[in-house]
């Protein structure tokens, strides 16, 4: 969550890195309107968790309006302090998101996904088209979750997993450094 000016700042360079921008130009606005989006979206979340004085709330008003006219053209139904830094949307399309849920750093989500319920989902985490996750689940860090999937149930770190319901496909070793050693354990 955007907590003071710095932190605005450092979501907004997270998520142009996330779309692979070094930074946000005049065109932008035109010639990538997720990006715009996204930017909008940060610009929102500082002014209503940091700015309380009457001509910022005043701005915030506004903010919204432009904001709910640019989601319904994308299609995206995302609130606020919903995603931590490192957004990626990949493309426009009906995005879903219930502003109880939860999102990690450097999250990448796809087109026809709905995010339901107080969902909790970690940092590195890939959502593929048409994912659906609903229920009060956990998904832990560094996850991949198939297209047209159904998370129902709770999803451990470093995994990938598909179907309906989802279920893992795959899993990833986690390595430590003990004692100077590298030491590789799975889940």
């Amino acid at each position: 969550m955007i907590k003071n000016k710095e932190d605005y700042r450092f979501f907004l360079c997270a998520d142009l890195a996330s779309l692979n921008k070094k930074k946000f130009e005049r065109h932008h606005k035109y010639s990538h309107p997720i990006l715009q989006f996204q930017r909008n979206l940060r610009r929102i979340e500082y002014y209503q968790n940091c700015r309380k004085d009457v001509t910022s709330q005043l701005y915030l008003k506004i903010l919204k309006l432009r904001f709910i006219k640019e989601s319904v053209h994308l299609g995206f139904t995302i609130p606020p302090n919903v995603f931590d830094a490192g957004l990626s949307i990949a493309h426009y399309g009906s995005i879903v998101v219930n502003g109880n849920a939860k999102v990690g750093k450097n999250c990448r989500i796809h087109s026809a996904v709905n995010i339901a319920g107080s969902a909790r989902i970690g940092d590195n985490v890939y959502i593929g088209p048409g994912v659906k996750i609903f229920g009060d689940v956990i998904i832990g860090d560094n996850v991949t979750i198939g297209a047209n999937s159904v998370v129902n149930k709770d999803v451990p770190d470093n995994v990938t997993v598909a179907g309906v319901p989802a279920k893992i496909i795959k899993d990833y070793p986690t390595v430590s450094i003990i004692d100077g050693y590298a030491v590789a354990s799975r889940n």
